[in-house]
């Protein structure tokens, strides 16, 4: 009997050991940390595998990160590091800055593939991207560009891209008359294989026509603008694939550092652990802001991509049919600016979204001056070009915000922008948002630095009834002078603006005095306000915290504050808004 209830017992202990080693088998394993972190935004994005995100693991380098070199490379420019060229290339080098814009003598002496500084946060290192990440086609657009710059451009995409992800480079050439971009630039990129490949436009179309060109003409699945005069830094490219793979209706912005014209050193743009998102004022000029605090709550690493309003135009990456679906640019459109705005305003309020991508950083060669001219493009239509183009993408897509846009530069209202209806028919087919849901959910750090503007009370040139002479700022940039010239009524440095706050300005600048000089100053940023007062009756500009009048001395020609006096002439002003011919 004792052996056989000690048989039962050793069975009973059998079956419960097997029980508990069943349970454990089964039971969940331990998560990292990471995978957690993973898990929770599947939670969010239920379609997603793990495969299917970047995971970020400290400590492992990342599956797309080069295999460290302890090689130093000896050079002009190598590392990124300055280079003033040689001394007995000094007389050459001002006719190549007039024009190229930049100083081709030094960039002709640093190699092709030159090394460059890995300046991405430590984070950038350890982030493991998908392996099947989309194919890609990088655009480049130039028209008489150098040949060293652009050339410079395509090594550094091939030789800092995973090849099995960059489908081609292809060039778009908007008519440019330099020979060696003709002939001598087909000879040069057939060592590539098919790999870079050159078009080119039977006439002028200018920097937007020509990129929707250029997408239409490639055969990635996502295209990736940059400009001619780039180098692209360390694992530039998974990164800004990686958010397009997982939603394509992402656009990504890689960080852009600077390259010096005169000297082409490579140096980052942006210092510090701060970010920056790009954003407008209400004259559409590009801005940026540091990130808002809300942005930051929703992200664990300082390396991960992040949502911006707007972006500044020349470098992106989307994905080619979603970009071709949404009518990719406005065609109508000319030569340059405001795409960028057409763009972003287009991918938010149609249900699309931008992200910044701090670990992708391309250097870019910001120039001093436009060296070359639009040509027949500019007279397409009257105004400034740039400013037409603005009045295409307030019309269309901003609403009743677009007065805010008239009440900065008044005279835009009376351009002819042409014909809409295309647009409207898009922003009606795409079923987008108004722009007050652009501004409430995803621009609303544009009124902590750019409130919303007070009406104009006065607007146009300012006469002196003393000399018949105009205030104009002569073209100078703030903090400087304001002068008087004769009055051309053709608008530009003459434009003032009196608002219902008192702040008069000219453009996004602002009007300051005191007893010795009326200054351009730059505005007070999260203010409207100012300390001016016009008088219709008197004719006079009161400044009201000195207590004293706008007045010119015209033995001197000088502008200053003065005790106010009715019977003054050189007190005397009047606004007289103009008309476009």
């Amino acid at each position: 009997m004792l052996l056989l209830r000690r048989g039962r017992l050793l069975k009973v202990s059998l079956l419960i050991i097997i029980l508990i080693l069943t349970v454990a088998f089964f039971m969940p394993k331990p998560k990292s940390q990471e995978v957690e972190q993973q898990e929770k935004l599947i939670k969010k994005d239920t379609h997603l595998s793990l495969k299917q995100r970047p995971i970020y693991k400290e400590g492992i380098l990342g599956n797309f990160e080069p295999v460290p070199s302890n090689t130093v490379r000896e050079g002009p420019g190598e590392g990124g590091k300055p280079y003033a060229g040689r001394g007995e290339d000094q007389n050459e080098v001002a006719s190549v800055m007039m024009e190229y814009g930049m100083n081709m003598v030094v960039s002709n002496q640093v190699t092709l593939d030159r090394s460059i500084p890995d300046i991405r946060h430590e984070e950038c290192r350890y982030w493991h991207y998908p392996e099947n990440l989309p194919s890609t086609s990088v655009v480049i657009v130039f028209h008489n560009e150098g040949w060293s710059t652009l050339l410079r451009t395509i090594h550094s995409v091939l030789n800092r891209s995973p090849p099995q992800f960059l489908k081609e480079v292809v060039l778009v050439d908007d008519d440019s008359d330099k020979e060696h971009l003709k002939g001598q630039l087909e000879d040069y990129i057939r060592q590539f294989k098919g790999k870079v490949r050159l078009l080119h436009n039977k006439q002028r179309e200018g920097l937007i026509r020509s990129r929707t060109f250029g997408a239409q003409e490639s055969k990635g699945d996502v295209v990736l603008f940059l400009d001619a005069h780039c180098e692209v830094n360390t694992n530039w490219l998974p990164p800004l694939l990686a958010p397009i793979y997982m939603n394509n209706t992402v656009m990504t912005v890689p960080v852009i550092d600077g390259i010096d014209k005169d000297t082409f050193e490579y140096r980052p743009v942006y210092r510090g652990n701060t970010h920056f998102r790009g954003i407008f004022e209400w004259g559409m000029l590009y801005k940026e802001t540091e990130i808002p605090e809300e942005e930051m709550k929703e992200r664990k690493y300082f390396s991960e991509p992040y949502k911006s309003p707007t972006h500044a135009g020349g470098l992106f990456a989307i994905n080619r049919k979603y970009f071709l679906k949404i009518g990719a640019y406005d065609p109508g459109l000319l030569v340059w600016g405001g795409e960028n705005f057409e763009l972003s305003f287009k991918i938010w309020q149609c249900g699309g979204s931008i992200v910044w991508v701090p670990c992708s950083r391309v250097g870019h060669v910001y120039r001093g001056f436009m060296p070359y001219t639009f040509g027949k493009l500019a007279q397409k239509r009257k105004g400034p070009l740039v400013t037409l183009n603005y009045k295409r993408v307030v019309e269309v897509w901003m609403d009743e915000y677009k007065e805010y846009f008239y009440t900065r530069e008044p005279m835009a209202r009376q351009y002819d922008a042409g014909d809409l209806s295309e647009q409207f028919d898009l922003r009606e087919k795409l079923q987008c948002k108004d722009f007050k849901w652009y501004m409430d959910n995803v621009a609303y750090d544009v009124l902590y630095k750019f409130p919303l503007l007070p009406k104009n009370l006065y607007w146009g040139e300012v006469r002196s009834m003393l000399t018949s002479h105009c205030l104009d700022t002569m073209g100078s940039q703030p903090p400087s002078s304001v002068g008087l010239s004769h009055c051309h009524g053709s608008g530009g440095n003459q434009v003032f603006r009196l608002n219902e706050e008192g702040q008069l300005g000219v453009g996004e600048r602002c009007i300051e005095g005191d007893m010795h000089h009326i200054k351009l100053v730059f505005c007070r940023l999260g203010t409207v306000d100012g300390p001016w007062q016009y008088d219709a009756n008197t004719k006079m500009l009161h400044h009201r915290h000195h207590q004293k009048c706008l007045q010119l001395t015209p033995q001197s020609s000088q502008l200053h504050l003065q005790e106010c006096k009715e019977e003054e002439g050189g007190q005397k002003w009047i606004f007289r808004e103009l008309k476009v011919v």
